[in-house]
């Protein structure tokens, strides 16, 4: 049977609540001043992770900072406390940990995280790719939107993932636009992209104006802030949004009914899997970052996969076969935390075009 670890953390400091109640009655500057001195812990064990070609059982371990916490503090003492959850996976007896939202974020994208401990370790950034984009085509196609002709935007361009998802994106011949706050980086991206694929994406730092113009949106921005509002996007929009914290505002949902958000990388996990942590899901579902540690549990294939900035295709190509291989599955569409509908998408179809017409 395989053993794997998976590294959470609350998104906002709301979620402390989830396990030491008394932080609701708190202010939000105390629970982080004593977040900082709370060693990370075992959250909840996870059961029942099977397929026809093996079992897998591991943890959830808790890194108790939020992202403000991460990007503020000394990156020193984050790093620590990463690896203090990455050594409680290796003694409870996980033989791969899978560092989740900003744990694969800070510092080196794990790679200290490994030299550090004596088991393999993943950010699950491979799988995260390829769910964003089967997502993200599925979505286009109900939503009738042509990906050959489309103006397709990454949000995030210059991180581990976005270069990656927007040079698969670039192969199969989208009309792309790159943006990110640092135009060098972004110039280096575009010229990658260029020599492997023959195709030119426009680069852009003015977030606002690209997404105006833009049809199809995937978000992979690690910005803390909030980027897209609901004035922002154009009637008919989808949105991918990948990023934790959120890069879509949640007025989207409540003022614009005629574009689509999904959120990215939501995975079905084959067997009767108990997590016995909710973290928002249906029964059985998970975030695709935490999938790819159970594929490679299953697989029983403890190796470093998804490490530093530099993904590759053949990392995406190879976790996506290793999943298909196991039954693992796209969770249907999510929008805020909830599902989504045919009769919600045709909604949006429908409101899209009228107001499509009145501008």
């Amino acid at each position: 049977m395989g053993s794997f670890a998976f590294i959470v953390h609350p998104i906002e400091i709301s979620d402390v609540a989830r396990k030491f109640r008394i932080a609701k009655y708190l202010p939000e500057k105390l629970v982080e001043h004593a977040l900082k001195y709370v060693s990370p812990f075992k959250m909840s064990e996870i059961t029942g992770v099977k397929s026809d070609h093996g079992s897998a059982s591991g943890w959830f371990i808790s890194c108790p900072l939020t992202p403000g916490m991460m990007m503020s503090m000394p990156e020193d003492k984050v790093m620590n406390k990463i690896i203090d959850a990455a050594k409680l996976a290796q003694d409870l007896g996980a033989k791969i940990v899978g560092l989740g939202a900003f744990t694969a974020v800070v510092g080196d994208a794990g790679i200290t995280v490994s030299q550090n401990v004596d088991i393999a370790v993943t950010t699950g950034n491979s799988y995260t790719v390829a769910t964003a984009i089967e997502g993200t085509l599925k979505a286009a196609g109900l939503m009738g939107i042509d990906m050959d002709a489309a103006e397709v935007l990454v949000l995030g361009a210059t991180g581990s993932i976005g270069r990656v998802l927007a040079l698969i994106l670039a192969h199969r011949g989208c009309n792309l636009t790159l943006a990110a706050r640092n135009v060098a980086r972004l110039e280096r991206v575009s010229s990658q992209i260029t020599k492997e694929t023959g195709i030119v994406p426009r680069i852009t730092s003015d977030v606002k104006q690209a997404v105006r113009s833009a049809d199809v949106i995937v978000c992979v921005s690690s910005a803390l802030d909030v980027l897209i509002e609901p004035e922002d996007l154009k009637p008919g929009a989808l949105v991918c949004d990948v990023a934790r914290p959120r890069n879509v505002s949640v007025e989207v949902q409540q003022k614009r009914k005629d574009v689509l958000v999904i959120e990215g990388g939501i995975v079905k996990v084959p067997g009767d899997v108990e997590f016995n942590f909710d973290f928002g899901f249906p029964r059985g579902h998970s975030y695709a970052c935490m999938a790819e540690t159970m594929i490679l549990a299953l697989e029983e294939k403890y190796e470093n996969w998804s490490l530093g900035r530099s993904l590759t295709v053949a990392q995406v190509s190879g976790i996506a076969q290793l999943a298909q291989k196991h039954g693992f599955e796209l969770g249907g569409f999510r929008s805020f935390e909830r599902p989504v509908t045919q009769e919600q998408i045709a909604m949006v179809n429908r409101n899209a075009l009228l107001n499509d017409t009145n501008r």
